[in-house]
C-alpha cells in the first residue's frame, strides 16, 4: 500500500443552498469532498460542549462495558452484543479497546475512554438533531441525487488521545447496505483533524472501481454480527464504473479544521490511523441512504418502528 500523500483537493466554499457545480464535480470525480466552514464556530462550540457533557454524565454502573473495534474481516473482532445491536434507536456509549487495563478495569477516565456515541443522536438530542435534519443537509442530499434522503444512523467519534484506534480501509456501504448501494457519509469535524491525531485519508476515485463485495450483517441466529458475500448490486445506480483491474490504492490525507464537512461516497475506500498524540479528535457523522431502495432485515442496523429519519 502506498504511503499517504499530503496533497489534498483545493478547498471548497460552503453554500447554504447545497453544492455548487464545482463541488459536485469534485465529489463525483474523487468520491469525497471537503467543505470548510460548513459549521459556524458557535455551532461547533455548542456541539463540543454537548459532547463533553454526555461523556462526563453517562453512568458506568449500568454499562456493559462494550468495546468498539473496527479491525478484522471475519466479524469476530467487530462489536456485536445486544447493547450494540439494539442501539439503532438509542444513544449509547462504546469504549476504545485500549482503554482497559489487563485486569479489565478502565485505565483512563471514562470521558477519555469512549470510542463513539451512537446511533440515534439525530432524533434524541436536540443539538445534534438541529445539526442533522436541516435544510442545508437536505439540499446537499438532493444535489447528490437523493429522491428520498433518510438518515439512518448518527455518531460522535472521539479518537481519544494516545488510544484512539486505527480504522482500516473500508467502504461505508458495506455496513449500511441498500440495493443498489446509496450510502453517503456526512462527516463534521468538531476539532481539527491532523496527521498526528488520526485524520481521515481517502483513495480518490476508488468509488468508481471498488464494488461492494461484502455486507456486515446480523448472524442468522440473531446473536452477533458477521460479514457475508454481497449477492446484490455492487455500485449505485448510474455509477461511472472504471475498469476493475487490481491496483494498489494511494491514499490522500484529509487534514481539516474544525467546522469542516467531509462528504464520503459509500463505495469510497477510506481509513484513519491511530491517535498517538496528546490531542483528541472529536467529530460528528451521520449517514444518508436512499429511502426508495431496498433495505433488508439482514443489515445489522434495523429501522425503528417509525422508519428512518427524513432529511428536511
Amino acid at each position: 500500500m502506498s504511503p499517504p500523500s499530503r496533497t489534498s483537493p483545493a478547498p471548497s466554499e460552503p453554500s447554504s443552498k447545497g453544492l455548487t457545480p464545482d463541488q459536485l464535480s469534485t465529489f463525483n470525480k474523487n468520491g469525497y469532498l471537503l467543505i470548510p466552514n460548513a459549521l459556524s464556530p458557535s455551532t461547533v462550540f455548542a456541539l463540543l460542549t454537548e459532547t463533553r457533557t454526555m461523556l462526563h454524565n453517562f453512568p458506568l454502573d449500568t454499562h456493559p462495558m462494550t468495546k468498539f473495534s473496527t479491525g478484522g474481516r471475519d466479524g469476530t473482532s467487530h462489536v456485536g452484543d445486544d447493547y450494540f445491536l439494539t442501539s439503532g434507536d438509542k444513544i449509547r456509549f462504546f469504549f476504545e479497546e485500549d482503554a482497559f487495563a489487563s485486569d479489565g478495569t478502565l485505565s483512563k477516565p471514562k470521558e477519555k475512554a469512549i470510542n463513539k456515541i451512537g446511533h440515534y443522536l439525530h432524533e434524541f438530542n436536540d443539538k445534534f438533531r438541529d445539526a442533522t435534519l436541516n435544510s442545508v443537509n437536505g439540499a446537499i442530499a438532493r444535489d447528490l441525487g437523493f429522491k428520498d434522503s433518510r438518515c439512518l444512523q448518527s455518531m460522535i467519534i472521539c479518537k481519544q488521545p494516545e488510544i484512539g484506534g486505527a480504522v482500516p480501509p473500508h467502504q461505508d456501504s458495506t455496513f449500511l447496505f441498500t440495493d443498489p448501494p446509496s450510502a453517503v457519509g456526512f462527516w463534521y469535524a468538531l476539532e481539527d483533524a491532523t496527521v498526528e491525531n488520526g485524520c481521515l485519508s481517502f483513495a480518490a476515485g476508488s468509488h468508481k472501481r471498488s464494488p461492494i463485495t461484502q455486507r456486515f450483517v446480523r448472524k442468522e441466529n440473531g446473536k452477533g454480527t458477521d460479514f457475508t458475500e454481497n449477492d446484490g448490486s455492487k455500485f449505485p445506480v448510474g455509477a461511472a464504473v472504471e475498469d476493475g483491474l487490481e491496483r494498489e490504492e494511494e491514499y490522500t490525507l484529509g487534514e481539516v479544521k474544525a467546522g469542516t464537512l467531509v462528504l464520503i461516497h459509500g463505495n469510497l475506500l477510506h481509513k484513519s490511523e491511530k491517535n498517538t498524540s496528546q490531542k483528541g479528535r472529536i467529530i460528528y457523522t451521520f449517514h444518508v441512504i436512499e429511502g426508495e431502495h431496498v433495505y433488508d432485515e439482514r443489515n445489522w442496523l434495523q429501522p425503528p418502528k417509525e422508519g428512518f429519519s427524513k432529511l428536511i
